[in-house]
């Protein structure tokens, strides 16, 4: 309902399990998913990687999860989610995250990347990369944005402008193919550009 009475959001489907979903979603376009980590048949996760498989092209998806840390939500990230919400987020921050994804930015705080990455990071398996494409300042960005920094964070400490910053970021996700910051923060970390502690 709070969806709906959106002006600039139109609610095309709901389901009843991570099956039903992919079923519906082959029926009608959406451009964003809100995906329950748990579902009974077919969980979130799963869910998310049939439904972001093959092309890398289909909607966004934001993992709802109850846990700020669920291992479920990170693996949903790693298949392919935009972000996650807690369940009992406000209706105002969910609506804001639709329209955050939406316009192909992630939902995820800062500070919770920064704890999700803590939590997880030194499980990730490091991945061989002979040759990254990146110029030495956009590894610096991509750094500082592994550490769970804002565009504003980032600017502060290299001495840039927002809009600098902005550049360096989208040239990021475009020469390593990324659909967004969290997918960047999660190669850098596979790819060992962040320092494991």
């Amino acid at each position: 309902m709070v969806i709906q009475a959106q002006g600039d959001m139109t609610v095309v489907g709901d389901a009843r399990d991570g099956l039903d979903a992919l079923t519906r979603l082959g029926k009608v376009v959406a451009d964003v998913v809100l995906m329950d980590v748990r579902m009974p048949v077919l969980d979130g996760v799963e869910a998310t990687r049939r439904l972001l498989a093959g092309t890398g092209a289909g909607p966004k998806v934001i993992m709802l999860t109850t846990f700020d840390l669920d291992e479920y939500a990170f693996a949903a990230l790693r298949a392919g989610a935009s972000g996650f919400l807690l369940k009992d987020a406000p209706a105002e921050e969910i609506v804001a995250a639709i329209r955050t994804v939406h316009e192909g930015d992630a939902v995820i705080a800062p500070s919770t990347t920064r704890r999700l990455l803590d939590h997880v990071a030194p499980t990730l398996p490091l991945q061989a990369n002979p040759s990254i494409p990146l110029t030495d300042r956009e590894r610096e960005v991509l750094q500082h944005i592994a550490q769970g920094e804002t565009n504003a964070e980032i600017a502060g400490r290299l001495f840039l402008s927002e809009g600098t910053v902005k550049t360096h970021v989208g040239r990021i996700l475009a020469k390593l193919q990324l659909r967004d910051r969290v997918q960047a923060v999660i190669w850098a970390y596979e790819h060992g550009q962040v320092p494991r502690i």
